[in-house]
């Protein structure tokens, strides 16, 4: 629980690439997350391609900080069979969470960069990747062996918090 009060954004990466291990328990993390219906939605394509992280950089007005990143997982998720279509956003949310509190733990860094549902985005990193289409891509998530570090901002407020008894 303690990634939970530590994990911030981390935009700035050292120049050392990520070990495929490190990668590998990041992303079982992910698909550990729970899913509507247990459908998961999930695969995820895994970018080392400095040219190809360098495209996906231009991919949002905010996805310049990826740039610099050895590694951009870029999850997307499937079109068809899935028993609740409309869930497959909410299940790559939780997955997503999942993907970030594991790269925390591990020691590294990352920053999640919302695609979905902007549609111009979502067929632009589709078109970047080449990627099937049965596929939707539903975020990028930049990350690495942190250049920077930060405390977490407090957020708890008690006051938005209401109790029906």
């Amino acid at each position: 629980m303690e990634n939970i009060f530590h994990r911030v954004s981390i935009r700035k990466y050292e120049d050392k690439p990520v070990e495929k291990e490190k990668i590998l328990q990041i992303l079982k993390a992910g698909m550990q997350a729970p899913s509507a219906c247990n459908q998961q939605p999930w695969e995820f394509y895994v970018v080392t391609d400095k040219e190809k992280i360098q495209e996906l950089s231009k991919a949002t007005p905010y996805s310049g900080c990826a740039a610099g990143a050895p590694v951009v997982i870029v999850p997307v998720y499937r079109k068809e069979g899935l028993v609740v279509q409309d869930m497959a956003q909410i299940d790559m949310s939780i997955a997503q969470e999942n993907i970030w509190l594991e790269t925390d733990a591990l020691g590294l860094g990352g920053v999640w960069i919302g695609i979905a549902p902007m549609r111009d985005r979502m067929d632009l990193v589709h078109d970047i990747l080449k990627l099937p289409e049965n596929v939707e891509v539903f975020s990028l998530f930049a990350l690495g062996y942190p250049a920077e570090s930060r405390k977490q901002q407090d957020r708890f407020d008690e006051s938005r918090i209401y109790f029906v008894e």
